[in-house]
């Protein structure tokens, strides 16, 4: 199959390789442009050249299972198009698949085709969050992945320790709306909270409340501010503290009983 100057040149500019090695390649393939950019990636030609530093906020979240333990997985991308193409969404859950059943490194085994997707696609797609759970024996284990316009993109997992799967369940779907940042108090920094804490203190005395009143007054917006600030002021707030979405006159620690959430993760786009 003949191939032009042009088609040397849509070859480079789609792999990111010099001009010798697309033609080359397309020599090598008798000028058939899919077959040529596999021969590059073969021979370790190929590259995304230029795209690597290109911002890449789409993407796509999948959840895997395997047995009881399941996982997230997500794959990013520059645009929304990209991230609900097929070969993207298809590549994305084999890889929760594979991470579900054989650990997070197993991330790795798809090197190749994550590769050819970023040359074919001619975008900066790379892997982002990847987290696999499995639940202790007896415990309470669920996931959540959240579809929207054709690929998932908010995915929870939760572990309950002295509950079912359907209170993990309950729990992801609070995760998955409130978006948490930590899971107790314990685990907000202590110079955070006493920054934080004398911020209200000093507003509070400037709202020209009675210093006798402060310590209480304090304390109080201080739960307000666990509700939606985690680690490091970021919004989020504590999951334990936080108002129980499915029923907001309790806390999520007063839904939970005599059950506590031994762990939880959320991967989502963006």
């Amino acid at each position: 199959m003949a191939f032009s100057a042009q088609d040397v040149k849509k070859l480079r500019d789609a792999t990111g390789v010099g001009m010798m090695d697309a033609k080359k390649a397309l020599e090598a393939t008798d000028g058939d442009m899919d077959a040529a950019s596999k021969w590059l990636l073969e021979n370790g030609l190929a590259k995304a050249a230029g795209r690597t530093d290109r911002e890449n906020t789409e993407g796509a979240v999948a959840l895997g299972r395997a047995g009881r333990a399941a996982a997230l997985v997500e794959l990013k991308s520059e645009t929304d198009f990209v991230a609900k193409s097929p070969d993207f969404r298809a590549l994305v859950q084999a890889a929760a698949d594979t991470v579900a059943a054989d650990g997070e490194s197993a991330i790795d085994t798809l090197k190749a085709r994550l590769d050819e997707l970023t040359i074919s696609l001619k975008e900066n797609i790379g892997w982002g969050r990847i987290v696999r759970m499995e639940p202790a024996d007896g415990n309470g284990f669920d996931a959540y992945l959240h579809v929207q316009n054709e690929r998932g993109v908010n995915g929870v997992l939760v572990e309950v320790a002295g509950g079912d799967d359907a209170l993990a369940h309950e729990v992801a779907l609070h995760i998955s709306f409130s978006r948490p940042a930590v899971l107790s108090k314990d685990e907000v920094p202590e110079v955070e909270v006493a920054e934080q804490r004398q911020v209200l203190e000093n507003a509070t005395r400037n709202e020209g409340k009675p210093e006798a009143a402060l310590p209480k007054i304090v304390e109080g917006k201080l739960q307000g501010w666990y509700k939606r600030v985690g680690q490091k002021g970021e919004p989020g707030g504590v999951l334990l503290e936080q108002p129980w979405v499915h029923d907001e006159k309790q806390s999520v620690q007063q839904a939970l009983g005599k059950a506590s959430i031994v762990r939880f993760a959320q991967v989502e786009i963006g």
